[in-house]
């Protein structure tokens, strides 16, 4: 990741992208790639039959039944907020922190967005509570909050929100009249759960419901497909609406948008997407595999920086974890570290693997808070990561303990300069 302009302390294009599996792409979707790709005619706007189909069938076998009129799919999940926005109108509210590409769509509307915190157990969803009052203030104030935007797999903090707390953050959504769009992007990398000893060898995982079930004629789900199916190389999302006439009212504003801007997925992605959609054998057993070693070397990390005497929630999802190392400040002080661009750019030198400072994602800039990817501590070749994905113990993997002992003694160091500052 390019260092920002100290300025601008975060331009959208310097903004990290979604963190990769760090797995040889499966093959099985490169052949359906390369055989797509002598193919002329262009996917229409919104996504081919083919694509669409299976993106209902995908939602089908996830309780949502769905008609091929209530899908549209796009070159990422970009495009679909940014239309979604669009058509929907007024302000928007999203959780603190949130995914660093979700801002950026309304901010190019030049609609106003609204950071509300969110519970103490978990991300991506805001606290109830303060999302009524920031409804209540921004409207006294003489805002418009029209939409809310939720994770039920979060980026950046990898927790899942227990469904007692969406549901309760769902309640107020409806009750304060909020439209929800709820992004679904890494709800298919839920970690097994580990047991004490800290392994994942347990066959349970995190509890997710979509709001889409809660509230079923007020929710849009974007998924996109880079969080667990494809390369982030080959961007292909798609987006569930309401099965209701407003429902298909706002997928034809959507593809309008779409459209408009050029927002076509490529025929050959298309190909692929709907290939990985219809989760054949191969694919599922590959998500099975990556979140089950992304889940222990999360959990590994996260003991890591734990023991540093840093903060992080316990990753439930995702390839990532996120870190406050509040606690490790007056070292970090003495090291010219006093914001989380500062922070961002020492422990990417330090760790030698893309931190990206929490600003990123709609913290505060003062806050030292970071996202960290696991994918860098997988190997460092392909054969490696190979090796990893079907190790029966990934963090028995020599490569895998080395990067880990190197990932966790950087923060004892830090802990142990902290201790060293603390008066006696």
């Amino acid at each position: 990741m390019r260092r920002t302009d100290p300025e601008g302390h975060g331009p959208v294009r310097y903004g990290p992208p979604l963190p990769e599996p760090g797995f040889p792409v499966l093959p099985e979707l490169s052949r359906t790639l390369t055989a797509a790709a002598d193919g002329t005619a262009a996917e229409p706007a919104g996504g081919g039959p083919a694509l669409l189909d299976a993106a209902c069938g995908y939602w089908a076998r996830r309780g949502l039944s769905t008609g091929r009129g209530h899908v549209a799919a796009a070159p990422g999940a970009p495009p679909l907020l940014l239309a979604l926005t669009a058509v929907l109108g007024g302000d928007i509210l999203v959780p603190r922190p949130c995914p660093a590409w979700w801002v950026p769509q309304a901010r190019l509307l030049g609609r106003s967005v609204f950071h509300v915190p969110t519970p103490a157990e978990c991300g991506g969803v805001p606290d109830p509570y303060a999302l009524l009052e920031t409804v209540r203030r921004v409207r006294a104030e003489g805002g418009d909050p029209r939409l809310l935007v939720l994770s039920v797999a979060d980026d950046p903090t990898a927790t899942v929100p227990p469904p007692e707390v969406l549901h309760e953050t769902v309640e107020a959504a409806a009750s304060a009249g909020l439209y929800v769009v709820s992004d679904e992007t890494w709800r298919d990398t839920l970690h097994p759960y580990g047991t004490p000893d800290g392994t994942h060898g347990a066959d349970s995982r995190p509890v997710l419901l979509g709001p889409a079930e809660m509230l079923p004629d007020r929710v849009t789900v974007v998924v996109d497909l880079a969080g667990a199916f494809l390369p982030g190389g080959w961007p292909a999302a798609v987006a569930r609406f309401p099965s209701t006439e407003e429902g298909l009212r706002l997928r034809d504003g959507v593809l309008d948008v779409l459209t408009a801007v050029g927002g076509r997925i490529a025929a050959p992605v298309a190909a692929v997407a709907a290939h990985a959609l219809a989760e054949p054998e191969g694919v599922t057993a590959r998500l099975t595999a990556s979140a089950r070693v992304h889940g222990a070397v999360a959990t590994a990390a996260h003991r890591g920086v734990q023991r540093a005497g840093a903060l992080a929630l316990p990753p439930r999802a995702g390839r990532h974890l996120y870190v406050d190392l509040g606690p490790l400040r007056p070292a970090l002080a003495v090291r010219g570290v006093g914001d989380a661009q500062e922070l961002e750019d020492y422990l990417t030198g330090l760790l030698g693997m893309p931190a990206p400072g929490g600003h990123r994602f709609g913290d505060d800039l003062g806050a030292l808070r970071v996202r960290l990817c696991t994918a860098p501590l997988l190997g460092t070749t392909e054969r490696q990561r190979a090796e990893t994905l079907t190790a029966s113990d990934p963090l028995e993997m020599p490569y895998v303990e080395r990067a880990l002992t190197m990932f966790g003694t950087a923060f004892d160091d830090l802990r142990a300069d902290a201790q060293r500052r603390e008066p006696r």
